[in-house]
């Protein structure tokens, strides 16, 4: 018997599926099975050029519990998420053989690594069929093709709002699978029994207890169902109404609407939030604060369409600028990694960071803003630190954040520097935050 393989990338749920579902469709269509695989990359373990390991704990804990819940939807449906260790050009071909497959169906991810994973797949005779569904606005709706896109968000917005632009309805997860091929699974290369063991991630519950995510904490788990639990929990008074105020604040689970872990991985589509915060305004009315939660869900768009446009371009030293190339201290690179720069606001969000995966977003644009402005160093150091550290790591956003805050990337000003003594007194000038960490 043939079969149709899905394979799972930053897509780990199944509502608002519809890569899965076309790949369901085609295995029903041709009588098929269905193979659900999940690799996990052999670079992901090593060490960077910077000389840390690519993924770090934080991550892979939060990782592993994301695709233990989908293992366990998947159980419940009469299938099971085949786990393996390789590099996907070698793994999905071999994989593919193994089942007799030759339709691959994924998530399209527009950044350089992912794009080209793809294309090594269509090197090796396989035929990929990839849905770009990680965005909130789908790239082929745009009212502007990818060459012409503003390269400033503001503008970016304003063309989206002017045309009254929304998101696709989000699918339901689906009630029933095809059933998998009865090969022996075992036997496929790089087959791996457990993501903890897959991404050698601890199981202990020893995250920060001062943590603003605690992920090893049952609210805070990776995986569809903590996520979907977590949004309904947000979306309850008065919290989206008091975002836009509360969004700077260096701590408290309720100052932000933490939905980003569980967006980087996945397990939440941007368009079942936007479904859910609709619904939500039609219950208790719309304010600053649930216009702002669009705002910021637009940013993250923004990001990716960037990525469709400029490619690996986002990703050389001079971003998208004229600027010279960076400079780099890698013993100041390290005190800034540690929190021993001298500066006590950075050092505080550095060794948050460090302790827990997590971090506010205005206290990663302080901290990123010091190291590059401050302490000269190389932006694509402090990238590759937030993506081996940050539980909710996302190629696209990061990379953005990082070109932004630089002055490397699309916006005309020259920078954004952030005044480490103006951000104390505007954030934390009683002092608190920095108590929490630096004692």
């Amino acid at each position: 018997m043939r079969t149709t393989l899905y394979w799972f990338r930053n897509d780990l749920r199944l509502h608002d599926q519809r890569a899965l579902q076309q790949a369901i469709a085609h295995a029903q269509a041709h009588g098929q099975a269905l193979l659900l695989v999940y690799v996990h990359e052999p670079v992901q373990d090593e060490p960077t050029a910077w000389g840390f390991r690519r993924m770090g704990a934080h991550r892979r804990r939060f990782l592993a519990d994301t695709l233990q819940d989908l293992q366990t939807s998947l159980l419940g449906l009469g299938q099971r998420l085949v786990l393996l260790h390789g590099h996907v050009a070698e793994v999905l071909p071999t994989c593919a053989r193994a089942v007799q497959a030759d339709t691959v169906f994924c998530e399209d991810i527009p950044a350089p690594e992912e794009q080209a994973q793809v294309q090594a797949l269509i090197g090796a005779g396989l035929s990929v069929q990839s849905l770009c569904q990680s965005s909130l606005i789908e790239p082929g709706a745009l009212p502007f093709a990818a060459a012409d896109m503003p390269q400033v968000f503001t503008e970016f917005r304003q063309r989206i709002e002017s045309k009254g632009l929304k998101p696709l309805t989000p699918l339901p997860a689906p009630t029933q699978l095809p059933a998998p091929p009865i090969d022996s699974l075992t036997a496929l290369p790089g087959w791996t029994d457990s993501p903890f063991t897959l991404l050698q991630a601890h199981t202990g519950d020893d995250a920060h207890g001062r943590s603003n995510f605690p992920y090893t904490q049952a609210p805070c788990r990776g995986g569809e169902t903590r996520a979907l639990a977590h949004l309904h929990n947000y979306l309850t008074p008065p919290w989206p109404d008091r975002y836009k105020q509360t969004r700077n604040a260096l701590q408290g689970q309720h100052t932000s609407s933490h939905w980003s872990p569980w967006l980087a991985t996945g397990a939440v589509s941007a368009r079942r939030i936007w479904a859910e915060l609709q619904a939500y305004e039609h219950t208790h009315g719309s304010n600053d604060g649930t216009y702002w939660l669009w705002f910021e869900l637009l940013w993250r768009d923004n990001f990716r369409m960037l990525h469709w446009q400029h490619g690996p371009q986002l990703y050389a030293a001079r971003g998208l600028s004229n600027l010279p190339q960076p400079s780099h201290f890698p013993k100041d690179f390290a005190r800034w990694c540690s929190g021993q720069t001298g500066e006590p606001i950075v050092d505080a969000g550095m060794r948050e960071l460090a302790a827990t995966g997590f971090t506010s977003n205005r206290m990663r644009q302080i901290v990123a803003s010091f190291l590059v402005h401050d302490l000269s160093c190389d932006w694509r150091a402090g990238a590759a630190w937030f993506e081996s550290q940050l539980v909710d790591f996302d190629v696209c956003s990061n990379q953005g954040n990082w070109l932004y805050v630089s002055g490397r990337g699309t916006d005309p000003r020259a920078g954004r520097r952030f005044n480490p003594s103006k951000q104390t007194q505007d954030h934390d000038a009683q002092g608190r935050y920095r108590q929490v960490w630096l004692a």
